[in-house]
Order: structure tokens, then C-alpha cells, then sequence
């Protein structure tokens, strides 16, 4: 049951899809053959049969040369006989699907010729000292041309030429300049003007290349090459300046502050103040700052006591001794701990007295 309702809603999907009418679209090529496509809406979602005819044709004919995209057909090239008569005629096209058929009316062939690009193009030096051109086409007087010429990969410069003309000179040229050039065709008034010009055919080169001056074919891959270094050193700069704004050490690296030496020069004259003349940022001082805390030590004076008269009568020795065990030291309590980590003692050896028995302090 499921693929019996599946194979329904194909079914009327494609039935649906195929009753949307296609626009058709037709031009002849080189009034060889007629080249209609349908998928100018998008591509089919069915393979259309195609028919076409021109008004005295008594039947419509099927298509010669179907167009595929992606196995679906798309277009049809048709050719015909005597086209250049025939494209002023009515031209009716038909496309078959199944049960379904759509007409289509074209009565404006005449204004829908292109042409195929002329063909040997080719440079001469005249012998007046002019530079010419010369190309072919395929319909002769019939077709009207145009040139475009530029030196040294500089700016064109266009050029319509009447009906059947099939050359172009250029005055007095400089040897020492790069001429490019291309031409392309169309039907002309008297043969029924058509819309559509050709293609343009390869360039065709004369003379020698400035050293500075692009190479040609390049100008363009050349403008996208310079387009994108913009947009990458563009891209740089921002990131740059995102970074010094959001980092002040990268920023300090890179752009060094220039101090002011009018800017508070007194303060590094007479105090001494380097902080306040140098503009250095905050972080950074606080960087230079101990993290640490010391605890504060007294500082100890010691004096000396002159010893009594009966002990100085014993001792025959002119040496004296100042060691710290004769001298009266008042330690406090809470600072005994102070003078054993700090403070230090010492030992020194004085010289002799004098008979008057001058005191050492």
C-alpha cells in the first residue's frame, strides 16, 4: 500500500510540474541554425519533447540536437535552410510532455542574429606609416563591426565601422608602445538590425611591452590580487590596534612613551622624583612594589662602666677589655628576641690608658 501511494504522489507531482508552462527562448546563430532553450525559469523537472517551424512550413519538425544539463533536456539547436530569408518569418516552437502540449509564438527572430566573431585577424604596417587591422566575416556586407584598441594595457578606446568595412588603421603608431586589439560583429540595417552583437575575438598584439607596465591579460587578476592585500592589511591594522588597547605592556613595547622634560622637572631637580616625571602607568608601579611585610627592629646603644679602684690595682696589664659582658645593657622583655636575630656584638681591644686613668666611654 505505502509504495502504491508513493508511486500516486509522484505521479501528480510530475503531472502538476509539467502542466507550468516554459518560456522559451530563441535566437539564430550565424544564421546557421536556430538555438532555442527552456530553462531561462529554471531546469525542467521533465524531459520535454520539441517541435518548431517557421510560418510557410507546412508541419512542425522534432528537434535535431537536444541541449542536456545534468541529463535533463534544456534546449534544442535546429538547423534550417535559407535563414537569412526565413528569420523575417513567423517562427512557432512546441513543447510534448505526455498528454500535455505548449505553443509558442516568436516573431521577433530578425532582431535575435548573432554572429560568430570574426575570424584571421591579422596586423600590417601600411606604407604610409600607419598601423591596420584586417579581419573576415561570414555575411560580408551584411555585417557591421566594431574595434576596440588600448596602449600599453590602458584604457579602451571603441571604434564602430560601417557595413561590410573589414579593416582599421591607427595613425603614426609608437614603436615603442604596446597596441592591443579585438573587434566583434552584427547584422546590419540593410540586412535586418539585429540586437545581439558577437563575441569578441582573441586580442592581437603589436609593438613591445613597457617594462613597468602590466602584462596584459593580467590587468584584472592584477586589480583582485591588489583588492585583497587592502582587505588583509585592512584586517592587520584592527587586530594591531586591538591588541594595544586591551594589552598597555604590548602597547609599551611597541610605542614607547617619550617623557616630557618640562613636565614636572623641578620634582626630579630638587626631590629627586623620577616617578612623577616619567609617565609610567599604574599597573606598572604596582608591579615594582613588595608583596612582603618586616617586622621593625630597635636599635640597641650599649655604654660602657669604668670598673672600681681595687680591681684596676691588681691588674698590671695595659689592656683593656670592652667585651659586652662588662657593660651594663638594659634589654627590655619584648625586645630580647630582636637583639638575638639582629643585633650583634662585638670584641674589641682598646689601647693602653693613660696614668691619669681617663675614662673610656
Amino acid at each position: 500500500m505505502m509504495p502504491f501511494g508513493l508511486f500516486i504522489l509522484l505521479y501528480l507531482t510530475g503531472h502538476l510540474s509539467a502542466k507550468q508552462q516554459p518560456d522559451v527562448d530563441c535566437l539564430l546563430l550565424d544564421l546557421d541554425y536556430v538555438h532555442c532553450t527552456w530553462n531561462g525559469q529554471g531546469t525542467p523537472e521533465v524531459n520535454y519533447t520539441f517541435f518548431n517551424r517557421f510560418f510557410h512550413d507546412p508541419e512542425f519538425s522534432e528537434c535535431a540536437a537536444y541541449i542536456s544539463e545534468n541529463s535533463t533536456i534544456i534546449g534544442c539547436n535546429h538547423p534550417f535552410e535559407d535563414l537569412k530569408s526565413k528569420k523575417f518569418n513567423d517562427f512557432y516552437t512546441k513543447l510534448v510532455y505526455g498528454n500535455n502540449s505548449f505553443e509558442q509564438e516568436h516573431d521577433d527572430l530578425k532582431s535575435k542574429v548573432k554572429l560568430n566573431p570574426p575570424a584571421n585577424v591579422t596586423v600590417k604596417n601600411g606604407s604610409d606609416s600607419n598601423l591596420c587591422f584586417y579581419w573576415n566575416t561570414s555575411l560580408g556586407t551584411c555585417a557591421e563591426s566594431e574595434v576596440r584598441y588600448r596602449i600599453n594595457v590602458n584604457k579602451w578606446e571603441m571604434t564602430k565601422l560601417g557595413a561590410g568595412k573589414q579593416s582599421y588603421c591607427i595613425d603614426v603608431p609608437s614603436n615603442s608602445s604596446l597596441y592591443e586589439l579585438q573587434v566583434r560583429s552584427t547584422m546590419g540595417e540593410q540586412c535586418g538590425r539585429s540586437t545581439l552583437w558577437s563575441d569578441w575575438t582573441q586580442p592581437v598584439f603589436w609593438g613591445l611591452r613597457r617594462k613597468n607596465s602590466p602584462e596584459p591579460g593580467r590587468h584584472g587578476s592584477t586589480s583582485v590580487q591588489t583588492l585583497v592585500l587592502y582587505i588583509v592589511g585592512a584586517f592587520t591594522l584592527i587586530l594591531l590596534v586591538i591588541l594595544l588597547v586591551h594589552h598597555e605592556r604590548l602597547r609599551i613595547i611597541l610605542i614607547p612613551i617619550v617623557p616630557n622634560p618640562g613636565k614636572n622637572l623641578d620634582e626630579i631637580l630638587t626631590h629627586g622624583n623620577v616617578e612623577k616625571w616619567l609617565p609610567i602607568s599604574k599597573d606598572l608601579k604596582e608591579g615594582f612594589k613588595a608583596n612582603f611585610n618586616e617586622r621593625p627592629c630597635s636599635v640597641c646603644e650599649y655604654s660602657c662602666v669604668p670598673q672600681s679602684p681595687s680591681e684596676s690595682s691588681d691588674d698590671s696589664t695595659s689592656a683593656v677589655s670592652t667585651d659586652q659582658t662588662n657593660c651594663s645593657i638594659s634589654i627590655p622583655a619584648n625586645e630580647s628576641e630582636c637583639l638575638s636575630s639582629s643585633c650583634s656584638s662585638s670584641t674589641s681591644t682598646l689601647p693602653n690608658l693613660s696614668e691619669e686613668g681617663k675614662t673610656v666611654v
